[in-house]
């Protein structure tokens, strides 16, 4: 039997093989010597189940913006979803060359190609396919943009062509992206384009000073030159080529972040210098600051603000952009907040584990499903259903739920006092202080050495176990006692930090963690971690007001007071709350000398002295940390 069917396989294929070889042999026979090399290749073929345009939007001022449309075939009266990147459109829109459209799009974009929506893609001016200047983080026009065009009108401009042209449109669009792609959704909400209805801004760069990308609370982020150099040199851009070492000595053979340009020949990016110009909140940096832009106008596109409890980049924007648009009076129907438990941007890509955390479920397909999408549903379908966008959503981590508020914050802030022996206490204790030499020398690492700032190292190092450092002559931990019942908090943490130092300036780092059993033979690796639940920094000498650099009297007390990110976090019964103090946070943010120089970006080796800083608690210098506790 075996035989025989071999046999009529072989007759079976025979007419097949003969047919090929006469369509070959129709054709002359090419030329060995013929150039090999074809101008373009159409990677989407007909059976492709999607359309995808490449066109050229013209703006007011003559440039042209490289655009890329897509949609699964047979689309009609489809709403809009536009993304303005600075990432490369073409290559946003080919993440695989497949000729299925959930292959070829971002992962979040399926949900939404799948029932209907149209995406677009567009290169911000001056990048990749797109004409005209790239400056980072164009302002407004206005004082410091004295031309006529600004993220604003080309995102006006493009909305325009776009529901003129795109013939398969319902004419009504919907901005959205994270990061800086949150950034140009956000300033198309100023003098919108009538047919945007929607958007959603995913942790937005809204003030690089204050506490996104450059600065946080006036100590500069030297992450930022790698950024910077990828960002914007055509030719020879990257990471700045200091190695593949050790960060932490590398920066710190370095010196100061001007040393450090100086050596690697940044001073010849404009936007380096522009940074390096401004070390303080002056009025270039204020007058870029999206959440005061958006506060002083009324908005009138419905928006929903998206940010990860644990983003490493950007968290402060959306919850500040959201603070100003209530301060202004704008209803709950017209701006929401979210917050998920999330890297930088993981609230698009699969969500279900943070560092050694775990939740319930895919956190990013669950927030896009049950909230993301029904808001552009509602706002940008033709027969749309009813909005039922919550005011406020979060995942409660520690019980690992989503939970809705009415409002931000939803606690009610009560002071954790640090206390003597390095307790914590819910009430005020008696006074006493406690002290420790800064030394620039040897600053405290953001992670385990050899640090590395790239990389799920840089993805995670929030939610990274914090017993490195517990124990460090220069860092002072605090806690509680053993929790006998949850502490749920839905907010900023505050710190009011009393303090002084020997020098004439000073950093401090607070942490609040929780700390976990020590036994846990359910999930070992949690065994009695330090996890922190919001860090950030404070440079002293802004300690007047962050336009109004002063040097600390030695010895003066002073009280530092900021907030840590936004969070929705149970404490559980078992674990046990921490509060860690340090003056450094290194190589992330650059040294403070502890001297006094008027600008800490120049500073030179000399500068940089040790210092002794002393905390105070109880009596009238109670420090501490004032958590929004939810009345569960």
């Amino acid at each position: 039997m075996t035989k025989h069917f071999r046999i009529a396989a072989g007759l079976a294929v025979a007419p097949f093989a003969l047919a090929a070889a006469s369509q070959l042999s129709a054709a002359p026979p090419t030329d060995t010597m013929m150039n090999d090399q074809v101008g373009s290749y159409d990677w989407v073929r007909p059976q492709a189940d999607y359309i995808r345009r490449e066109v050229m939007i013209p703006m007011r001022d003559g440039k042209k913006l490289f655009t890329v449309i897509v949609m699964r075939k047979g689309t009609k009266d489809g709403p809009i979803l536009l993304s303005r990147t600075p990432y490369n459109a073409g290559g946003m829109t080919s993440r695989n060359r497949s000729q299925k459209i959930e292959e070829i799009l971002p992962i979040m974009d399926a949900d939404f190609v799948n029932d209907g929506y149209i995406r677009v893609y567009q290169d911000v001016r001056g990048l990749d396919g797109s004409e005209g200047d790239y400056v980072m983080n164009r302002p407004l026009r206005g004082p410091l943009n004295k031309t006529k065009v600004d993220h604003a009108t080309d995102a006006y401009d493009t909305i325009d062509w776009l529901v003129k042209n795109v013939k398969e449109s319902n004419g009504k669009v919907g901005i959205t992206g994270s990061s800086y792609l949150g950034f140009t959704s956000l300033m198309a909400l100023i003098d919108p384009h009538p047919a945007l209805k929607a958007a959603v801004p995913q942790s937005p760069m809204v003030d690089g000073w204050m506490g996104d990308d450059w600065f946080h609370n006036g100590a500069f982020r030297m992450f930022g030159f790698d950024y910077d150099l990828g960002q914007t040199v055509k030719k020879g851009g990257g990471a700045v080529p200091k190695g593949t070492g050790d960060e932490y000595q590398a920066y710190l053979e370095a010196g100061s972040a001007m040393d450090y340009a100086k050596a690697y020949g940044l001073l010849d990016l404009p936007v380096v210098r522009k940074v390096l110009e401004h070390p303080s909140y002056d009025a270039w940096w204020q007058g870029q600051a999206v959440d005061k832009l958006l506060g002083a106008r009324k908005l009138t596109v419905p928006t929903m603000l998206v940010v990860g409890q644990w983003d490493q980049e950007d968290s402060y924007g959306a919850p500040a952009v959201y603070q100003a648009l209530k301060a202004n009076g704008t209803p709950s129907d017209m701006v929401s907040l979210a917050i998920g438990p999330w890297r930088h941007s993981q609230v698009n890509y699969e969500a279900r584990e943070l560092g050694p955390l775990k939740w319930e479920g895919d956190t990013g397909a669950q927030f896009r499903q049950r909230y993301m999408k029904p808001f552009f549903d509602c706002h940008l379908k033709t027969d749309a259903p009813k909005c039922d966008t919550p005011p406020v959503v979060t995942y409660a981590t520690g019980e690992n739920r989503w939970e809705v508020s009415q409002s931000w914050p939803a606690g009610s802030y009560t002071p954790l006092y640090l206390a003597a022996n390095y307790g914590l206490s819910w009430s005020k204790p008696a006074a006493g202080s406690d002290s420790y030499v800064s030394d620039p020398a040897k600053p405290v690492p953001l992670l385990p050495r050899p640090v590395h700032m790239q990389g799920e190292e840089w993805k995670t190092w929030l939610v990274h176990d914090q017993r490195f450092v517990d124990g460090r002559t220069d860092v002072l931990s605090y806690s509680t006692g053993v929790l006998d019942k949850p502490v749920h908090i839905r907010g900023a943490p505050k710190v009011e930090l009393h303090a002084s130092t020997s020098g004439q300036d000073s950093d401090y780092v607070v942490k609040l963690i929780d700390v976990y059993p020590q036994e846990n033979s359910a999930n070992p690796a949690l065994a009695g971690y330090q996890l922190g639940i919001g860090i950030e920094i404070f440079r002293g000498r802004y300690v007047h007001g962050f336009d109004k650099p002063q040097p600390l009297e030695p010895g003066k007390g002073y009280t530092f007071q900021w907030s840590l990110p936004n969070v929705d976090h149970v404490f559980l019964p078992g674990h046990k709350i921490m509060v860690q103090v340090q003056s450094s946070l290194f190589p992330l943010y650059d040294r403070n000398p502890q001297s006094w120089v008027s600008s800490i970006m120049e500073a030179r080796p000399s500068d940089y002295v040790k210092a002794t800083e002393t905390v105070t608690y109880g009596g009238d210098a109670a420090s501490a940390v004032w958590l929004p506790v939810a009345g569960d």
